[in-house]
């Protein structure tokens, strides 16, 4: 009897604990809860995001507030804040913890893991939208400070935070596909050098008017431009209509950055 029961307990078939997927959002709240924790541990990515636009904010407004007047703009501060707030969100992104998730390995066990895979990087912008909005407050705070305010008022500063947020946001894609093609911590760190073309080739220091020749002709083209014009809208003008193209530009360089960045995620998916 005791062989029988040994037996049969023996070849008895053993239940199988598998993992189950726990939700989009839950992995999504995972992940960008996971992302803004490592935050505070990085000072170091943090303290040059800060201090940089208000280094060119300080030095624009010291440096050419005077001659301002000869190119139309009556306020060189308010001019200059949405140039300070730009830099501020613009490559911020936790594309470089990510190449790290990659080079340890831990990435590639989350892919097999029942993890929600493009919960993997939105995670990630979710947390960089957080984080943008965050530096953007001490640049907008010393505006104000400075004399600066807002034609559309309290709402026109949410818009403004807003619309910048989002800018920071749409612009993430383009390190985020770098890190998940590459995996090259150093590939990732230059990958702010694209912003250099559209932050210099615009109204960064003249209204679109007061330019000429090829510049004139490029900046019509860049995106930036419109999106300064529809940030210095929101302190200067009201709700007027520079604000619909700023929201498109927003949007083209979303689509095209977030393009390329999942395209390199579902490479790096089928590679794994």
């Amino acid at each position: 009897m005791a062989e029988a029961t040994l037996a049969s307990g023996t070849d008895a078939p053993r239940d199988t604990v598998r993992a189950r997927p726990a939700g989009f959002l839950r992995d999504l709240f995972s992940v960008a809860a996971r992302a803004l924790r490592a935050i505070p541990r990085e000072p170091e990515s943090l303290i040059p995001a800060l201090i940089v636009p208000i280094f060119f904010f300080a030095v624009n407004v010291g440096a050419l507030s005077d001659i301002s007047s000869f190119a139309g703009v009556s306020d060189f501060n308010a001019f200059q804040l949405p140039v300070a707030i730009v830099f501020a969100v613009t490559g911020v992104s936790r594309a470089s913890s990510l190449v790290t998730d990659i080079q340890s390995g831990y990435f590639d066990r989350l892919l097999v893991s029942p993890v929600n895979r493009y919960s993997l990087l939105l995670g990630l912008m979710v947390a960089d939208f957080v984080l943008v909005i965050a530096l953007s407050i001490p640049v907008l705070v010393l505006g104000f400070i400075l004399g600066v305010g807002f034609a559309t008022g309290p709402l026109g500063v949410v818009a403004f935070l807003l619309i910048a947020g989002a800018w920071g946001l749409a612009f993430t894609g383009f390190p985020y596909a770098i890190a998940l093609k590459t995996g090259n911590p150093a590939a990732v760190n230059s990958s702010f050098i694209l912003f250099f073309p559209f932050a210099f080739l615009t109204t960064t220091f003249l209204p679109q008017e007061a330019l000429s020749g090829w510049l004139a002709t490029v900046a019509d083209y860049n995106p930036v431009t419109y999106l300064l014009a529809g940030l210095r809208a929101l302190i200067s003008n009201g709700w007027t209509g520079d604000i619909l193209p700023a929201l498109l530009a927003v949007a083209l360089v979303g689509l095209v950055s977030f393009s390329l960045a999942f395209s390199a995620l579902r490479a790096r998916v089928r590679r794994s």
